[in-house]
């Protein structure tokens, strides 16, 4: 990352620059002294103490990113949406996890990035923005390296879904608020109870089907499973989802897939959105839903 020197900034100490211009974290600062990384001043390697000058050119050089013991190359054909040196958006296909875990070990999508990266030759690891379950398909936003990572961190990231739920809805648009805790009997699932961590989401009907309802979702948090949860909770479950009590006659997935993203690119400070068709299976399912 470089940067010129503006007026407002000379005679900046460079540790303050990279607080409160670059909005570099005091944790990433000790990475770049401690870990191998480097901090250039026209060229020359100096220490947070130096002092700007207007017009030089300060560059940040972050050290090679480490990767957890799971994070092995896989050739995993990635549906890229965007690319710039800074982030990936993504179109996720269903049945993959996003990240390894004790149950999918392998064959995520960040097996397949760290593919993409070698073949690149870069050394990131994966840092996944918004995440998606193993059988949500849709947009994901991924930050290609660790400082765009922390710049999401600080960015509000606007989210749209569309799912297809079972029976009719009481309202053709609301907000669910209803806190969502961890299953004391499961580490998977989850529920709405008052212990749990603030949640909020807002709909509105797509269409009413002979046996469902097409809605539109957007997140205003961003809660494990939440989607799943609150539906269930009003006595709505996504078609396929048998976790939260959605039935598998139509479907072997959650009915559920992310058509937007929406958010300020956290370096170019340019308004991005895209978009997302529902894929094949979910069309279908509308017309299957529609016939009864």
């Amino acid at each position: 990352m470089k940067w010129i020197v503006k007026d407002a900034e000379h005679g900046m100490m460079v540790r303050d620059f990279l607080k409160d211009v670059a909005n570099i974290s005091r944790n990433m600062v000790k990475v770049l002294k401690h870990e191998g990384g480097q901090i250039l001043i026209n060229q020359r390697d100096v220490t947070v103490r130096e002092k700007l000058q207007k017009n030089d050119c300060i560059q940040v050089i972050f050290p090679p990113e480490e990767r957890g013991k799971f994070l092995l190359p896989e050739p995993i054909p990635l549906e890229i949406v965007y690319e710039d040196e800074h982030l990936l958006v993504i179109n996720k296909q269903t049945k993959m996890a996003t990240m390894p875990s004790p149950h999918h070990k392998a064959g995520t999508i960040a097996n397949g990035l760290i593919h993409y990266y070698e073949e690149k030759g870069w050394q990131y690891t994966a840092h996944v923005v918004t995440r998606l379950d193993r059988d949500t398909s849709g947009l994901m936003l991924i930050a290609k390296h660790g400082y765009s990572h922390s710049l999401f961190q600080q960015e509000k990231i606007e989210r749209s879904y569309q799912a297809i739920v079972e029976g009719k809805l009481d309202n053709q648009k609301g907000t669910i608020n209803a806190p969502i805790a961890r299953k004391p009997t499961s580490i998977i699932e989850r529920m709405v109870a008052e212990s749990g961590k603030h949640a909020i989401t807002h709909y509105h009907v797509l269409r009413n089907l002979a046996n469902g309802t097409y809605v539109e979702v957007n997140l205003e948090t961003g809660r494990t499973h939440q989607i799943r949860v609150h539906f269930s909770s009003l006595g709505h479950p996504l078609v396929g989802d048998d976790l939260y009590g959605g039935s598998l006659t139509y479907i072997d997935r959650q009915a559920l897939h992310c058509t937007s993203l929406r958010f300020i690119h956290p370096i170019t400070k340019e308004q991005c959105h895209f978009q997302s068709a529902l894929p094949n299976d979910l069309t279908q399912l509308l017309d299957d839903l529609d016939r009864k």
